[in-house]
């Protein structure tokens, strides 16, 4: 089988290293490189790799911020590429997933290519680890930029949707549900890690759902402190008592309703 890889580094040098090292091993077809975090979501969207050589610190997206806006779910096989740092490291080593260190050594990079090679072919979920891993390093995480659209998986296929185009979100278990007009998408994932990626332009109405502000079409009283909340897309949502006042400080209303 032939493994398909994406290179992900804001070095030069260091893409050029990896690229050297996988163009040794029969069976690879290198289908890219990124030189930063946006960039690299994109290709990862678009490409479709089997495994990525991913740089954990990147300015802007580091390499985890990455895999939050792909999703646990959508990452393919990643080997993460990095300067020594004891945090990273031992959150690799506690969830099993593969590092190489910089500068690269070539045996240490045969020996994580061939783990790599087998968890492709066996079809090994990285999911689990994968989110297992972000909750350990909190700390490396860049945070970036509020998300402009997420990753959505439907089959086999991978694309973006639009945050502005989301009328709300719910929270379902380990899992949250996009409602975008008629249709929904689920992604993986607690309801508050994708609340602080999506800013100030979602306003949490409960503790298990979240509202597009720009999706509000009106908004009413409904018992002492709550709202009921029409949606664009034509769904009355009510919210919480507890949340009453945040939802009026971010949509401005001062004392007005």
């Amino acid at each position: 089988m032939t493994i398909r890889v994406l290179i992900v580094d804001d070095e030069p040098l260091a893409r050029r290293g990896v690229r050297q090292e996988l163009e040794r091993i029969p069976a690879v077809e290198i289908v890219g490189e990124s030189g930063n975090g946006v960039d690299a979501v994109r290709a990862i969207v678009e490409a479709t790799p089997d495994l990525v050589f991913l740089d954990v610190q990147m300015p802007g997206l580091t390499g985890f911020d990455v895999i939050e806006r792909v999703g646990v779910e959508a990452m393919p096989t990643v080997i993460f590429v990095t300067a020594y740092d004891q945090h990273a490291v031992r959150a690799f080593e506690v969830h099993a997933v593969d590092y190489l260190l910089k500068p690269i050594d070539p045996d240490r990079f045969r020996d994580a290519m061939d783990r790599a090679m087998m968890e492709v072919a066996r079809q090994h979920p990285v999911a689990d680890r994968l989110s297992a891993m972000l909750r350990d390093v909190p700390a490396l995480r860049g945070g970036g930029p509020p998300l402009e659209r997420v990753v959505v998986r439907e089959h086999a296929k991978l694309f973006f949707v639009e945050t502005a185009a989301i009328d709300w979100i719910e929270a379902a278990g380990n899992y949250v549900r996009l409602h975008v007009g008629a249709r929904a998408h689920v992604l993986r994932g607690p309801l508050t890690r994708l609340a602080g990626q999506l800013g100030t332009g979602f306003v949490r109405i409960r503790r298990s759902a979240l509202v597009n502000v720009r999706a509000i079409t009106s908004l009413e009283r409904y018992g002492k402190a709550s709202y009921a909340i029409a949606l664009r897309g034509g769904a009355t949502l009510v919210s919480s008592r507890y949340y009453g006042q945040r939802i009026k400080a971010v949509l401005g209303l001062g004392r007005t309703v």
